[in-house]
């Protein structure tokens, strides 16, 4: 059974910097690229940062390029984001999954529930 369990969420000033962390079980994690994506309120759920399985080769959105980093450890079955020069604009609820990396921004599995970044004054 796949389990995707994200963390580290919470609220940072404009500026600040988060690490997510993304745990998944129940399929072969090294064999897929993880895509983190992201869902703000009233808007559809965007890609912002896929790394691909031997974790040699990254793609990040435009929005998040340069202040995102994505990074995996296949031994622990963990991919993380780090956020650094948030903005308001990152406020949204942040989640990962398995893909393929033809499909970067098609989710393989269920969603996870996500964790929520809110980047506030």
């Amino acid at each position: 059974q796949v389990r995707i369990v994200e963390s580290g969420g919470g609220l940072v000033q404009p500026g600040g910097s988060l690490r997510l962390s993304c745990a998944a079980s129940g399929f072969t994690f090294s064999s897929y690229a993880m895509s983190w994506y992201r869902q703000a309120p009233g808007k559809e759920r965007e890609l912002v940062a896929c790394i691909f399985s031997a974790g040699g080769s990254t793609i990040y959105s435009d929005s998040v390029k340069g202040r995102f980093t994505v990074s995996r450890d296949n031994g622990k079955n963990t991919v993380n984001l780090q956020m650094d020069s948030l903005k308001p604009e990152d406020t949204a609820v942040y989640y990962c999954n398995a893909a393929f990396v033809w499909t970067p921004g098609t989710p393989l599995f269920d969603w996870g529930q996500g964790t929520q970044v809110s980047v506030s004054s």
